[in-house]
């Protein structure tokens, strides 16, 4: 693999950000770890950081690259700071950067497939909320997409602690607008969606997020697999769920 942390200019956010970014690369003398490259453009995983985190996260406290790499799996890991990936009302345009500028900036840099069958999405805490938000509102872009630990009930979390997302969305309600995880659920065509995983753990604060996001789900007809087993809101639960999510994704349209 090849791992890199990219800097660009983001028209968008006015403002000049990073990402990090895995690219596949085939080996034969590595040791310890196999690694497959791609003919074609290889296929992509945009991995969403949580509210605390960065676009480094990710490869500094898991082994993504690692995982990633026997599959031939590029991964892109943006820099949206504490943005939930939306517009922010006393902010940037992050979930304009992520939805439109994003794409268009991966494919003309680096050689990967803009293919639906080779496209997906996943993230933790507060990018599981943004990988569920960004599959739910653009499912014609991903085949799958997977929430570990997610914040799937924004408005709870709202109701919790109304002055962070009062910068972001402002004084509008949370509840039944595109930024509700619940009501785009609702409102979705379970015929037009991609695959979708959850997984969270039963020591996690976030457990009735994703208990109620699942109850939503049945009630619209959407299957979601569903893993809510042992575990807390921590590095070492995401670093095991985030290769079984690569194991789980539909690489090369298998499903």
């Amino acid at each position: 693999m090849a791992s890199l942390r990219c800097d660009f200019f983001s028209e968008e956010l006015a403002l000049s950000t990073s990402m990090t970014v895995i690219l596949p690369q085939a080996t034969r003398g590595q040791i310890g770890m196999a690694g497959r490259g791609s003919a074609a453009g290889a296929p992509v995983l945009y991995l969403l950081h949580g509210l605390s985190d960065d676009d480094t996260t990710w490869s500094r406290r898991t082994s993504i690259e690692r995982y990633a790499a026997e599959k031939g799996l590029a991964v892109v890991m943006p820099r949206v700071e504490r943005s939930f990936y939306a517009d922010e009302v006393h902010g940037g345009r992050y979930w304009t950067f992520l939805s439109r500028e994003l794409p268009a900036v991966v494919a003309d840099l680096f050689r990967v497939s803009t293919a639906r069958e080779d496209t997906f999405v996943a993230g933790l805490s507060m990018g599981g909320y943004g990988a569920f938000r960004w599959a739910l509102r653009e499912p014609w872009r991903f085949a799958a997409a997977a929430s570990l630990s997610g914040v799937l009930d924004l408005a709870a979390l709202a109701d919790d602690d109304d002055e962070l997302l009062r910068r972001v969305f402002g004084d509008a309600p949370v509840r039944s607008s595109d930024a509700d995880l619940l009501a785009l659920i609702e409102r979705a065509d379970p015929a037009e969606l991609p695959a979708l995983y959850l997984a969270c753990g039963g020591d996690d604060e976030l457990l009735a997020h994703n208990e109620t996001f699942l109850a939503a789900a049945e009630r619209a007809g959407v299957r979601v697999d569903a893993t809510l087993d042992a575990g807390a809101h921590e590095w070492g639960y995401w670093d095991r769920h985030i290769e079984r999510v690569l194991d789980w994704l539909p690489l090369g349209g298998r499903r």
